[in-house]
């Protein structure tokens, strides 16, 4: 295995389509894939995989709140 290949056992209760997109989630979550990354990764276009990640309650943008009161002007 190489070039990015992964081989896992999954368990039965996870199929390998939820598995890819918890990956992909969390890979996005902690900063190591783009978003468009982690969409192609899942197997969602960008705008799905957007809502995706709000009903996993990971920020599709991660602002600082000081950053946040700057970009909208506060």
């Amino acid at each position: 295995m190489s070039n990015g290949e992964l081989r896992i056992t999954l368990p039965p209760s996870l199929s390998e389509e939820e598995a890819k997109l918890l990956l992909a989630v969390k890979l996005y979550e902690v900063g190591k894939v783009s978003l468009g990354q982690a969409a192609k990764l899942a197997g969602f276009s960008k705008r799905a995989f957007m809502e995706i990640l709000g009903r996993h309650r990971v920020a599709v943008f991660d602002y600082s709140s000081e950053e946040l009161r700057q970009e909208i002007g506060l």
